[in-house]
Parts: C-alpha cells; sequence; structure tokens
C-alpha cells in the first residue's frame, strides 16, 4: 500500500461545494476565509516586490515593482497542467484583451508544480497553444508565490494604482464579479472602467466550464507520494519494475495498472508495450497528465469507456476510435460524454513503453 498522501496542491473544483482536488472536505468560502493577504507596501519584500525574483520571463522585459507604479495590476497564479486554471483562461485572455488600453497589466505567474512544468519551453509552448500574450513570470523557486502568501492554482489577486491588493479569487467561477473589480480599480485610477457589459468567451476542449452537477471524481494522483484510491491486487511497489493487475471490479474512484510500470514518487512510468490504467469514473470529462518518460519520441494509445471505443464521447485528444498519441508533457482530454453520465470503465493503453502518468482530472 502506498503512504498517507499530502494534499498540498490546494487546487478548486470552481464551483463545486465540495474541494475535493484540494483535499478540503468545506465550501470554498470557508477554504477562503483561511487566506489573508497583507496589504502591498512598496517598501515591502512580498507581493509585487517579489516579481523582482522570477527566474525567466515570457511576452516581457523583467517587471518590477516601480514598473508597475500607478498601474492597475491583475496577478493570475497557474500552472499549465491545472484543469482548474485551464477552464479559466478565456476569461483572463478576454479581460487582458480588453482592458489593455484602459490601464489594465495582467501578469501570468507560473508556479510549477511538477518537475516537468518548471521547463521554460513547456511553459512557452503552453502559452502559445492558449493565446496567452500579456506578460509571465516563471516562478520556479516559489519566490513570488511565497511573496503573496499565495496557496492556490489558480489564484487572482487584484491589486489597485497605488500598489495595494484589494481583492483576491481563489479557483474558478465568479467571472461577473471579478470583472466588475477591475473596472472599479481602473475607474478609481482614472484610467477607465466605464464599461458595462462583461466580456463574451468561447471556450473549447479543456476550456469548456466543467459540468459541476454530474462530477462526483475528484483529482487523483498516480504517483505514490499523493496516490489514493490504487485497487490492483497486492498494492503498490514502490521504486520498483513491478507487473500489476486490473481487478474484476472497480468501485467508483478507484484505478488500477495492468503490466509491467515502477511506481515514482510523481509519476508512474510504463517499462513495456501494453501497459494499461483503468478508472472507474463519473464524470462528463476525463483528463491525464502524461507525456513521454526522458526524451523519447512520440508513444501511440488507444482509450475505451467500459470496453468500447468512445464513438461521440471522445475527448479533444482521441479520434472516436480512441485512437491518440503522447508527445508532449501536458494535460490529455481523452473523454467528453455526449450521452447521460454514469459510473463508467475508463481504459488507456499504451502501444508502446516510456510512458509517465501523473493525475487524472474531471470535469
Amino acid at each position: 500500500m502506498f503512504a498517507q498522501p499530502r494534499h498540498d496542491r490546494r487546487r478548486f473544483l470552481g464551483m463545486a461545494a465540495l474541494s475535493l482536488a484540494a483535499g478540503w472536505i468545506g465550501t470554498r468560502d470557508s477554504v477562503i476565509q483561511l487566506i489573508t493577504v497583507k496589504p502591498f507596501q512598496l517598501s515591502s519584500a512580498s507581493d509585487l516586490a517579489a516579481l523582482g525574483r522570477a527566474t525567466a520571463w515570457l511576452n516581457s522585459a523583467p517587471l518590477t515593482a516601480a514598473d508597475l507604479q500607478g498601474k492597475v495590476v491583475l496577478v493570475n497564479f497557474w500552472t499549465y497542467t491545472c484543469i482548474n486554471w485551464l477552464r479559466t483562461v478565456p476569461y483572463v485572455r478576454a479581460w487582458a484583451d480588453r482592458y489593455k488600453e484602459q490601464g489594465l497589466v495582467v501578469i501570468g505567474v507560473h508556479t510549477p508544480e511538477f518537475s516537468f512544468e518548471a521547463d521554460v519551453d513547456n511553459v512557452r509552448r503552453s502559452a502559445q497553444e492558449r493565446g496567452l500574450t500579456y506578460p509571465i513570470a516563471i516562478d520556479n523557486d516559489r519566490a513570488i508565490w511565497h511573496g503573496f502568501g499565495n496557496h492556490y492554482w489558480p489564484a487572482l489577486y487584484f491589486i489597485d494604482a497605488a500598489g495595494h491588493v484589494r481583492h483576491h479569487h481563489f479557483g474558478e467561477g465568479d467571472y461577473e464579479e471579478s470583472e466588475m473589480r477591475i473596472r472599479q480599480l481602473l475607474a478609481a485610477a482614472g484610467s477607465g472602467g466605464t464599461d458595462r457589459a462583461s466580456v463574451s468567451v468561447e471556450a473549447h476542449g479543456p476550456e469548456v466550464g466543467a459540468d459541476w452537477g454530474s462530477l462526483k471524481s475528484p483529482e487523483t494522483y498516480v504517483g505514490y507520494q499523493k496516490a489514493e484510491n490504487f485497487a490492483s491486487p497486492g498494492g503498490g511497489a514502490v521504486n520498483t519494475r513491478h507487473v500489476y493487475t486490473v481487478p474484476p471490479r472497480l468501485r467508483l474512484n478507484q484505478w488500477a495498472l495492468s503490466g509491467e510500470w515502477t511506481l515514482k514518487t510523481e509519476a508512474t512510468v510504463l517499462n513495456a508495450t501494453g501497459g494499461r490504467i483503468a478508472y472507474q469514473f463519473h464524470a462528463r470529462d476525463l483528463h491525464l497528465i502524461m507525456g513521454p518518460a526522458g526524451r523519447r519520441g512520440a508513444v501511440p494509445f488507444r482509450v475505451l469507456i467500459d470496453g468500447r471505443p468512445p464513438g461521440a464521447s471522445h475527448g479533444a485528444d482521441v479520434d472516436d476510435q480512441g485512437n491518440g498519441t503522447i508527445t508532449e508533457q501536458r494535460l490529455y482530454q481523452l473523454i467528453r460524454q455526449a450521452g447521460p453520465i454514469a459510473d463508467r470503465q475508463f481504459e488507456i493503453e499504451f502501444l508502446d513503453s516510456g510512458v509517465e502518468a501523473f493525475a487524472f482530472t474531471f470535469g
């Protein structure tokens, strides 16, 4: 069996009443009450001043607190495989575009969770794919994260023209309220904020909002450090090549391996062709964060739902027969159910070795 997992990711399930992804049992508001944000002072070493400790910048020369004096700033903490962040992208992207000429500066702070997310080339590719043109601070040392006292992906901090944090929002949802706060800060700065209509967004693939009413499966890690509900007979053999099997029946939110795998700290690594992962889930969407191990090339795979090709329920990264290819380390959308949502068994079979799987997420 695995050691007791440590829930320090603290992602949100947005508008859901239970923040299962973060390991919290309670309402979103009750979690938010645990966080306090100190007002920013130009002379302090926290908040905006922490931008000076970014390890790199994308889309901009390095920005400092002094550069941003007199500007309304929206700071967005993210990590590129986070499904909760991905579903906020259409709104942040639209706000950056609409309010740029009125003086809003959006700064994305990319603070990685998984080790591969610290690769700046991976972050750059993700930003380009998502159409992010605003400045992005690379926070591989978590200096900005700690400077803001942040604990969550995604997180928004609303900073006025005097450099004070006036509001914050953690997780998904409340988009109209967040946009209203931007307008209020711009109006107070005398630089705009007179628009009344909220932005209109068009979301595709994993950016589409979750079906919260049918979502009964939580984010699930498959690296041994945080793994839960692992159901292969005999449990897991940590850091050891081992042949696993899938039991005849999985209960809801249990998962299992088939084939020869090595369970490592943050990922499960396939050692031989034909390995499979099975998961009994209840959600419209199923995603898997995965990628080629090391620097090896593309790996083909095939997914099934209840033993059949997904057909119209395939995700953005597979066809209707369930075929797809792993080409990079990222979140792959494998299932988007077109019909009634019920408990279903998902399976993915890898047609070559050298795959790392990190976590399932749902929507």
